[in-house]
């Protein structure tokens, strides 16, 4: 288990810091696409901190030694709006390794769906793959690191009941390097 909570690590901790954010979507049911741009921001966040117990306490698990938390912010600006009004949200994702190459993620609201969610992931190489199940959908998504300071994400949501693929997303995400000097 100490293997991948390294690998978990170290993918979680090139991870942090801020990040600018370019991603395409495109909505397959309504032939319709959109971009934004965004302002990401990835941090460790404490084991006791009382966002992540209360999302233990949701999941009826207790206080894990092995998890990882991670908070993620982000401040989106859309083309699909007309202003130039900037979306922020937060979500949190605690990491719990179960063998060497994977484990779950306990999140305080879902990616496609906005409720608790938990994921199953793996991590290979640089990349990180992370598969959820909704209600009606099913999310999978890739992360990987093409450079220290570039980031690739792509995403695929489907219908659970036919398969059928509903959106597609890309995103690059580029590493703000004057946060780090901060």
């Amino acid at each position: 288990m100490t293997k991948n909570l390294t690998l978990i690590n170290q993918f979680i901790d090139k991870s942090i810091g801020e990040w600018k954010s370019i991603r395409s979507t495109h909505t397959l049911a309504f032939q319709e696409f959109e971009n934004s741009t965004s302002k990401i921001f990835i941090k460790h966040i404490n084991k006791k901190n009382k966002k992540v117990v209360e999302i233990f306490k949701n999941y009826k698990f207790s206080l894990s030694l092995d998890s990882i938390a991670i908070s993620i912010n982000w401040q989106a600006i859309s083309d699909w709006d007309n202003d130039d009004i900037s979306e922020g949200d937060e979500t949190i994702l605690i990491f719990l390794p179960k063998d060497e190459n994977s484990g779950i993620v306990l999140r305080n609201k879902g990616y496609t769906e906005s409720f608790i969610s938990s994921s199953n992931y793996f991590v290979e190489q640089n990349n990180l793959h992370i598969k959820t199940i909704y209600k009606s959908t099913v999310s999978e998504e890739r992360i990987s690191f093409l450079s220290t300071h570039v980031r690739s994400r792509f995403s695929t949501i489907r219908n659970l009941e036919n398969n059928s693929v509903i959106q597609t997303s890309h995103t690059s995400e580029i590493r703000n390097l004057a946060s780090l000097k901060d």
